[in-house]
């Protein structure tokens, strides 16, 4: 009896995802279906095709649907399965690559990058620049940029295209890309690249989002001696059966891969060319050898709420451990002091719910959460016990409340 009591304790405090009803997960079905008339209304707008949406309670499936048209033109409806390019949702997978390499004693965060990538070596603070032809002077970096930095987007390094001004222009002269649909190029070169580049700061001074992840999915190639795709596959995805997130996608999945859409000058839905701001839209779709830490991955509503379970449960899922739970602890903190963001922190690869920003949106205080460029929003909250995913695909995108008000929904229907 003691047996079965003990096994039944431990899938409580480390659920595995169940499929439920609503009331069975502590949730309301019929103020669940809130979610689906706002979904709807933002579909029958055009302000989006469709959506793939899960929610989870305690470890219980009480939502998961796909809603709307993936392909409005072929009139394919959105399947709750859908793959979808995640971009920075890969930021937090990149970041717990890291920390499982720092649990097995390979480094210390406070170790300076470049003693693993050695280009990094006397970092330099861009000073004055001319907007004329992009030159610029510099001035030296205080200290070096430490791995603890690249985890928390406080190092200086920014981002192309989506990031400062001056920093874009240096970056697009050096042919830095921002690691989405750049083709058959490498990462090791491109970071090594980057390493010679200034800072936009100095280290630690500021919360600037930027490259840091893609440099540390760099660093777990270098640490583990395998590509971070082979990492991932091996290390994560394949223990916690994470079995539809890729890079690139194989053949028989290509399928499943959700259309993209952007906006016309006037706000209205279109389909996405080819294309756009210099990159292939459907790299998920190619053999591409590009493994960005930062923005690579495409997935589903449901492997990533695998993967955000195992985060909940302390670093364990379904019996497979995957960090300590004190390491998600410091994941999951502030680590980036006073820093301002909006009224939240930062932690090892995620965004933390304050107090201050659990006053504007219902998830409590510790939630960990981020996004991603395509129109892909997660939480997790441990004191409600709640994850949440809603994905879509458009970009630019004028609607991007609506994964505020998908938090909203979600809190509204707890009925426990």
């Amino acid at each position: 009896m003691f047996g079965i009591l003990s096994v039944a304790a431990q899938s409580n405090n480390h659920p595995v995802l169940t499929a439920s009803n609503p009331e069975q997960g502590g949730m309301s079905s019929e103020r669940l279906k809130r979610v689906d008339d706002v979904v709807n209304e933002y579909i029958s707008n055009k302000w989006i095709a469709g959506a793939a949406a899960i929610i989870v309670h305690n470890g219980k499936i009480v939502y998961y649907k796909g809603l709307g048209m993936d392909d409005i033109d072929k009139k394919t409806p959105m399947k709750r399965d859908a793959i979808f390019r995640i971009a920075s949702q890969t930021k937090a997978i990149t970041s717990t690559a890291v920390l499982m390499l720092y649990e097995e004693g390979k480094f210390l965060l406070d170790d300076p990058i470049s003693k693993y990538i050695p280009e990094f070596k006397n970092p330099k603070v861009l000073d004055k620049f001319n907007e004329t032809d992009s030159t610029y002077t510099t001035v030296p970096a205080k200290r070096e940029v430490t791995i603890r930095d690249l985890l928390t987007h406080t190092s200086g390094i920014d981002y192309p295209t989506i990031g400062s001004k001056n920093m874009t222009a240096i970056y697009a002269k050096a042919d830095i890309p921002a690691g989405i649909g750049v083709g058959n190029r490498v990462l090791g070169p491109a970071i090594k690249k980057l390493a010679t580049l200034p800072l936009s700061h100095q280290p630690g001074e500021k919360w600037t989002y930027g490259l840091n992840t893609d440099v540390l999915g760099y660093f777990v190639e270098v640490i583990s001696g395998m590509s971070l795709s082979d990492f991932f596959k091996k290390r994560i995805f394949d223990p916690l059966g994470m079995k539809d997130t890729y890079f690139y996608l194989p053949p028989d999945k290509r399928s499943r891969l959700a259309t993209l859409y952007t906006e016309d000058s006037l706000h209205h839905l279109v389909k996405a060319p080819e294309i756009q701001n210099g990159f292939q839209l459907n790299y998920p779709a190619t053999n591409g050898t590009y493994y960005s830490g930062g923005a690579g991955l495409s997935s589903t509503t449901y492997d990533y709420a695998i993967f955000l379970q195992m985060i909940m449960n302390g670093g364990i899922y379904n019996g497979t451990r995957i960090l300590s739970r004190n390491t998600v602890r410091m994941m999951t903190m502030n680590q980036i002091g006073d820093l301002p963001l909006g009224g939240n922190k930062f932690g090892l690869g995620f965004g933390i719910t304050t107090e201050q920003g659990s006053a504007r949106i219902p998830t409590q205080a510790g939630t960990f959460d981020w996004g991603g460029y395509f129109s892909t929003v997660y939480w997790a909250d441990p004191k409600e016990k709640i994850i949440g995913l809603i994905m879509t695909q458009i970009v630019p995108n004028s609607h991007g409340e609506l994964g505020d008000k998908f938090k909203v929904l979600t809190y509204q229907a707890i009925s426990d």
